[in-house]
């Protein structure tokens, strides 16, 4: 899934070219590209799509030049995950009705990949012979309020790998205190947002707990893979709701369970994310660029170009962030109001910086 914007990562991801298309780590290749090598030793490169907005498709073969054309199945407009993914479903199942498959944002970082290539392996097996919707869990190492929590059963699940537990409930970015609560429970663990399915497992879900979705989808489920696509995807996209698969599909089905896992997973959703991953000096600093200079300054993430010099003095647990001649200095902990400050920008400075 690379149809987002980012908004959160502004002013570095922007509509033009958001997070997933950009170099954010500094290692020489953008999170898209990372994803996409991630999963090369899980399938062949035919069976890998990136589901984008159609705005972005010049980007997508620009960036992985190895994807077939076909695979890139372009959206009109974001109406979150579940019709994207409903997308993705009615294409692979006209190709393959018997395809198992994993759902994967394009814009997250996998540190230990070769234990994230296990886990999905053993996910794929797991649900090629049961009717399951499963879903990653991350060990939660902090009572983080950024991220959508599940709580599993601890009973074992039996025949399957022992780190797979029914999914007892969802629940959504919680608030310092029951964050606290849910980490010291011991049976929570962070919603990474990564799904595996078998197609007839998700197919019969969105018809039975989102059959407006599927239905729109359904009518076209011929046309997937032909001339006619693009039209038929044009006029769904009109008549769909924007709702995300987690809402929709996850906290209402039955047949849900969870790997909980630990892979060096950050969804990099903030710049408090990209904090929290980068190295650091002395004073706390994550600094990305080569001519920063501090002074007195502690515990801030700094972004800035190779050619701009940058002196910070007196500042503690801030965000200062430029590209493109657009500053952001902002208080670490007040970096959920980015998005609102982006659509400030969008009414009163005009799009064009946004």
């Amino acid at each position: 899934m690379a149809g987002g914007v980012g908004t959160r990562f502004w002013p570095m991801s922007r509509t033009d070219k958001p997070k997933q298309f950009i170099d954010i780590l500094g290692v020489g290749q953008t999170l898209i590209q990372q994803t996409f090598h991630r999963f090369k030793p899980v399938c062949p490169i035919e069976n890998i799509f990136v589901v984008t907005n159609q705005r972005y498709f010049d980007l997508v073969k620009e960036q992985i030049p190895e994807m077939p054309e076909e695979n890139i199945l372009c959206e009109p407009a974001g109406r979150n995950t579940a019709p994207c993914i409903a997308f993705a479903a009615y294409r692979i199942a006209a190709a393959n009705p018997e395809a198992n498959i994993v759902v994967a944002p394009s814009d997250h970082i996998i540190l230990k990949e070769n234990v994230f290539v296990d886990v999905i392996c053993k996910s794929l097996e797991t649900v090629s012979t049961r009717d399951w919707l499963l879903t990653l869990g991350i060990r939660p190492s902090r009572p983080d309020t950024g991220y959508g929590y599940i709580q599993y059963i601890e009973d074992p699940v039996e025949g399957v790998d022992n780190h797979i537990k029914k999914v007892k409930t969802f629940t959504e970015k919680p608030n310092l205190e029951l964050a606290k609560t849910f980490l010291a429970s011991g049976d929570f663990l962070w919603n990474a947002g990564i799904f595996i399915w078998n197609v007839k497992s998700i197919l019969n879900a969105l018809e039975t707990y989102l059959p407006d979705v599927n239905s729109i989808f359904k009518e076209g489920a011929q046309l997937f893979g032909t001339p006619a696509e693009k039209d038929f995807i044009n006029y769904a996209y009109t008549h769909c709701k924007s709702i995300s698969i987690d809402y929709g599909v996850m906290e209402k089905a039955g047949n849900v369970y969870t790997f909980a896992s630990d892979f060096g997973w950050s969804d990099l959703g903030t710049w408090g994310s990209l904090y929290d991953i980068r190295s650091k000096n002395q004073e706390g600093n994550a600094i990305i660029g080569q001519n920063v200079m501090t002074y007195d300054s502690y515990n801030c993430i700094v972004h800035v170009p190779d050619n701009k010099l940058l002196v910070i003095q007196g500042l503690d647990n801030y965000i200062i962030a430029e590209d493109d001649n657009m500053m952001l200095i902002c208080r670490k902990v007040d970096e959920q109001k980015i998005r609102d400050i982006v659509n400030d920008i969008k009414l009163n400075k005009g799009e064009q910086f946004v």
